[in-house]
């Protein structure tokens, strides 16, 4: 399947991988889980209408409706909707056809879409989640809930985030390699715009935050379905998952934030008139902030027993990073001063996001003082100060929504409403948080307060259904204009500067009708076999007379597999959340006191466990062997990755975040085993087995090195006869550790037995399922090797595997004398 369905077909939806397509799901799906977790931010802010509580919401549902609605704005709607700006605009700005990966990129939006849908369902499985959005141990573990936390809902709802991360690693890799390796033509990086440099940087910062958050996350759903230790010990279990959470916390806020800021830079540039003030030195600031994000982590973790000194340094690790931000705010400021404004809807909101986050910013500045976050931690001041920062993002978000709805729609809104939402939204929001400032002695998360604060608290109410009506006009605003709305210029705004302005509105399947060159000095588009058109487009102006050229080489928007995959591996999760009353009973039979659960065992979760992967066995294959043709563009600028492929590069990326999963496992080891005491782990392993196994996966390494000679020499017996090795050498090493395994079960030791037995099962179990998939992946090339005399001609295939499994070799390097030799 690689002809796309018009765009009124439900089909083309369920199909495509075109950019801009997967860029309108992404922001769609984003504002249908902003109306989601809205609606929860309403119920509990009418609950608090009195100081004694209304009666709405019993105390475990006010827990539910709180944590959901934080989980659902964090991840579920600010990351996505900026995903979907991305998705559909950072190509157009650097010239590219696509993104690298288009099936990859329709598989991350599946992955994001089915994520929501799990947590959505976990509602209805007992209970969702209810331990607060940052899923503070030892509370995120059945042993210190109530009955109700034990819910498969729970569960789903701890999955249903590893799965939203699965989404975003795919999506980080992909724009990576495209933004490195797809620019137009004498399109520096220096040169690019500020949203996609913006964008740039949040991809780098989700690559290695958003992997710690996997590992942690694993650890949990180990935690929740297989009662493994790592969170429910008293050993040092919070402070774990605080190190864990934080590190990938922090720089979620900036992963939030940048977006929003790319917008802001765009939006003051066009309505201004004028090129941002100090560019090259706004861009040097978000790097650094970039950099430092993953610095400050622990000012999160000031109310724990770490000691003076940390907690000292970081507190000045906090001040620095807010300098950056302090030349970023001047610039903006500048660039109004020296311009000529324009009060149009997308200026408007981006000139409230500015002066929301510059309160936010300042509000911030007290809690990074180690002295005042004794005072402020767990109080409403945390909480409004966390709002208007982050949601002054939304309100750029807002802002990028009016300033790129023509391009998308094809049509123009009305400016009266446009306008009219902003002053309703501006007013709402301020009613909304302002008044947590002055009521910051409630405590945070809990469902009543003193009733000397409640004139502050049903200001705030208000406030929400204010601030949640001015949505209301922008759906109709939008909606209108989508149905009736008066057609739009390719560029509607006279100082725009980017290059989706210079095509038309909305653009066309293939973006070009000719290939877009910056190599002049102005963006230009040129006819491979001819000089450049008449009709240049000056940089900054966006009127283009584009040559008419055909592709000459076909290329694919549409594929089935990502939703396939994407839903096998719904059903495969969704089995998984009920499996914990399985495990249960089977580790009371062993010897396990103390576990409960608030569910009973049904037929229906494993079931849904072997559905799940059985199409997913299926779909992963026929997405393996379908004919999908994504040819590189022959011209662009690719430093400093020249000398490397897209796809060489993107095994490169995702390596780079695997280093990180293993190294929170390995994190989880040495810091526990030092809290613990590092001569008091009785961990007894088979030293002679850990060798051996050790002496076998280098081999393995050896034959894939040899695999990809013969392939170099189509030596297709070769080739095959060395794979096979490969493979049979995998099964050696995990024969030998199911050995070691069932050793340990005879003499009692299971994963649950104790946090030295957990972290030893858990960390070499995950290196064993990267074995596992290796060997899944080998035996597919084998098949492919023999069906249709595959990676002979083309043995990239075979490196890049090679790749894959050298890396697994290494990791195995680390854990051997971790586990066999201290």
């Amino acid at each position: 399947m690689s002809d796309l369905p018009p765009m009124t077909s439900v089909k083309r939806w369920l199909v495509t991988t075109n950019h801009k397509d997967v860029g309108i799901l992404y922001l769609t799906t984003a504002l249908f889980f902003l109306l989601l977790g809205g609606i929860l931010a309403l119920v509990f802010r009418a609950h608090l209408w009195q100081s004694g509580g209304t009666g709405l919401l019993s105390g475990n549902e006010f827990n539910q409706a709180v944590s959901a609605h934080g989980l659902l704005m964090v991840f579920w709607f600010l990351s996505p909707i900026a995903s979907g700006f991305a998705n559909y605009f950072v190509p157009l700005q650097i010239g590219a056809d696509d993104l690298a990966f288009p099936r990859l990129n329709a598989l991350s939006y599946w992955f994001y879409l089915f994520s929501g849908i799990l947590i959505a369902i976990s509602f209805f499985q007992q209970g969702t989640y209810a331990g607060g959005w940052t899923m503070y141990a030892p509370l995120n573990v059945p042993m210190y809930t109530p009955a109700l936390e034990a819910t498969a809902g729970s569960n789903a709802t701890v999955l249903a985030l590893l799965l939203f991360v699965f989404s975003i690693t795919l999506g980080t890799v992909n724009f990576l390699t495209t933004i490195h390796r797809s620019r137009a033509e004498g399109l520096g990086l220096w040169n690019m715009p500020m949203f996609t440099w913006s964008w740039l940087l949040t991809v780098w910062m989700m690559l290695f935050a958003f992997a710690a958050l996997m590992a942690a996350l694993l650890l949990l759903s180990f935690d929740r379905i297989f009662l493994t230790q790592y969170f429910a010990t008293d050993e040092g279990s919070s402070l774990l998952w605080a190190h864990l959470f934080w590190f990938f916390g922090h720089p979620e806020v900036y992963i939030v934030f940048f977006p929003a800021l790319g917008i802001m830079f765009e939006t003051f540039q066009t309505f201004a008139g004028r090129r941002l003030v100090g560019r090259k030195w706004v861009i040097i600031a978000m790097v650094l902030v970039a950099v430092q994000s993953f610095l400050v982590w622990m000012h999160h973790m000031f109310l724990t027993a770490i000691n003076l000194e940390i907690k000292t340094l970081f507190m000045a690790t906090t001040i620095g990073i807010s300098l950056p931000f302090d030349l970023m705010v001047f610039a903006l400021i500048y660039t109004m001063v020296k311009g000529r404004i324009r009060f149009t809807t997308p200026f408007l909101f981006s000139l409230g996001a500015l002066v929301l986050f510059i309160l936010g910013g300042i509000t911030g500045v007290f809690l990074g003082a180690v002295v005042l976050d004794y005072e402020f931690r767990g109080t409403y001041w945390v909480v409004a100060h966390f709002h208007y920062v982050m949601v002054s993002g939304v309100t750029a978000l807002v802002a990028g929504l009016y300033y790129w709805w023509p391009k998308i729609s094809g049509k123009m809104y009305s400016e009266a409403l446009g306008k009219l939402h902003f002053a309703v939204y501006f007013i709402g929001f301020n009613l909304l948080y302002f008044p947590m400032f002055l009521a910051w002695e409630t405590p945070r998360r809990v469902f009543t307060y003193p009733e000397s604060t409640q004139l502050y608290h049903q200001l705030s109410t208000v406030g929400a259904f204010v601030l949640g009506a001015s949505f209301l006009i922008m759906f109709y605003n939008l909606g209108k204009s989508w149905l009736a709305g008066p057609d739009a210029p390719d560029n509607p705004w006279e100082f725009s500067r980017t290059a989706e302005w210079a095509i038309p509105s909305p653009p066309p399947l293939e973006n070009w009708s000719g290939r877009p060159s910056y190599a002049s000095g102005r963006l230009e588009f040129v006819d491979d076999g001819a000089a450049a058109t008449d009709g240049g487009v000056a940089a900054g102006h966006g009127e283009a007379q584009a040559t008419e050229t055909d592709h000459e080489e076909h290329v694919d928007h549409a594929s089935i597999w990502p939703l396939g995959i994407g839903f096998g591996t719904f059903v495969f999760f969704l089995g998984l959340t009920g499996m914990t009353p399985y495990m249960i009973e089977f580790a009371t039979s062993r010897g396990l006191t103390g576990a409960s659960t608030g569910h009973e065992q049904t037929v229906l979760y494993p079931a849904l466990t072997v559905v799940g992967l059985a199409i997913m066995a299926v779909t992963l294959f026929k997405f393996g062997v379908e004919e999908f043709n994504v040819p590189e563009a022959a011209i662009a600028e690719r430093w400093p990755f020249g000398g490397v492929g897209n796809t060489k590069l993107g095994v490169w990326f995702f390596l780079a975040s695997d280093v990180i999963v293993f190294g929170g496992a390995i994190g989880a080891y040495i810091f526990m085993r030092l809290h613990t005491g590092w001569g008091d782990w009785h961990l007894e392993t088979i030293t002679m087995a850990g060798l051996f196994n050790t002496y076998v996966l280098l081999t393995s390494s050896f034959t894939v090195i040899l695999a990809l000679v013969f392939a170099e020499r189509k030596n297709k017996k070769g080739l095959l006869g060395t794979m096979c090795a490969t493979v049979l050498l995998a099964l050696v090493f995990m024969g030998v550790k199911a050995y070691e395994y069932n050793y340990k079960f005879s003499h009692g030791d299971y994963w649950f037995s104790g946090i030295d037995y957990s972290i030893y099962f858990v960390t070499t179990g995950l290196h064993a399922l990267h074995v596992i998939l290796g060997v899944l992946v080998a035996l597919f090339m084998i098949y492919r090797i023999v069906s249709v005399d595959a990676y002979l001609e083309d043995n990239r295939p075979v490196e890049f595997f090679g790749l894959y499994w050298h890396f697994v070799d290494i990791v195995w390097v680390f854990l051997f004398p971790l586990f066999y030799l201290m």
